[in-house]
């Protein structure tokens, strides 16, 4: 599978991943993923970029992630695709967001996404893949050979399960959904941090011992070379 240009920005307080996807770098339609804040600044990066904004697609809907989601829909003209499990924290914004951060606008969302639904947004397919544990309604999204990936696994990292609705056991279980069932070159484009893919992930990750254990147990072992002489 070809890779798709992404280009992400770091933005608000919180120093979240927002992600600027289109099939390639000549392409001139795109869907934005995660539009935390600074909504300004990501709609004169599209522009820069010479592209339409099709789609916003969220992974989840902590406030990080979708602070901007009203003005960009609005600017850009695009439907939102929302975890549906959590469209209320986007229809209710200030009310999940801790003191300090904000003013941020409501939105209602027009599709709902769950996991297992297939979109061609901007010339390019989608996966939409259930991957809760940081949040009820996390979701993944798989486009060539890329993950954007939320808060599910970050470089070196994984999202955090103290937040309401989180949880290890499911967190690790989607994680282990997503090595199991994507190439280990897979890039990862994750919601907060670096850039990274599945298979340095599971060599390096130490929250990743586990499902690296697992892994090794399943690989058959290699037969032993028989002696010299030996008969067949």
């Amino acid at each position: 599978m070809s890779p798709p240009d992404v280009r992400s920005f770091t933005v608000g307080a919180v120093q979240e991943n927002c992600h600027i996807v289109r099939a390639d770098a000549e392409a001139k339609r795109a869907v934005i993923v995660d539009p935390g804040d600074e909504p300004e600044r990501l709609l004169e990066a599209a522009e820069a970029l010479g592209v339409e904004i099709e789609a916003i697609l969220l992974t989840h809907c902590h406030f990080d992630h979708i602070g901007a989601v009203a003005p960009v829909a609005r600017a850009a003209g695009a439907p939102v695709y929302c975890p549906q499990i959590e469209v209320p924290l986007l229809t209710d914004v200030m009310r999940f967001v801790p003191p300090g951060f904000g003013p941020f606008e409501n939105y209602e969302p027009e599709h709902t996404v769950s996991g297992g639904e297939r979109l061609n947004l901007a010339g390019m397919d989608f996966e939409v893949i259930f991957t809760p544990g940081h949040s009820p309604g996390h979701v993944t999204y798989a486009t060539g050979d890329a993950l954007l990936s939320g808060d599910v696994l970050f470089q070196g990292s994984v999202g955090r399960v103290d937040l309401p609705g989180g949880d290890w056991a499911t967190l690790e279980a989607s994680i282990e959904k997503l090595v199991r069932s994507n190439p280990p070159e897979t890039i990862v484009y994750p919601g907060h941090m670096g850039v990274t893919t599945l298979d340095r992930e599971l060599v390096t990750n130490p929250f990743l011992t586990e499902i690296r254990a697992r892994l090794a147990a399943e690989q058959p072992v290699a037969a032993s070379a028989p002696p010299p002489h030996a008969t067949r």
